[in-house]
């Protein structure tokens, strides 16, 4: 079996649900965590290929969630 491609992963990210919950835009958030908001886009359209800690940690910070509550695997 091959390994699949690294577009094809299946970890996706609830951003997008976590800020509806909570009334917030993207743009709130990102000057909240200190990234750019074309950073958290990335993230949020499931196109990040990695993320820091400290940003992981930022994010759930802000938004009162567990990573686990940011990210569902496929």
């Amino acid at each position: 079996m091959s390994p699949a491609p690294d577009d094809a992963h299946r970890v996706h990210c609830r951003l997008d649900e976590l800020l509806a919950d909570r009334g917030m835009t993207l743009t709130d958030l990102a000057d909240r965590v200190g990234v750019t908001v074309v950073n958290l886009s990335v993230l949020k359209n499931d196109r990040a290929r990695a993320v820091r800690f400290s940003t992981l940690t930022a994010i759930c910070d802000v938004l009162g969630c567990d990573v686990g509550d940011l990210f569902t695997v496929r």
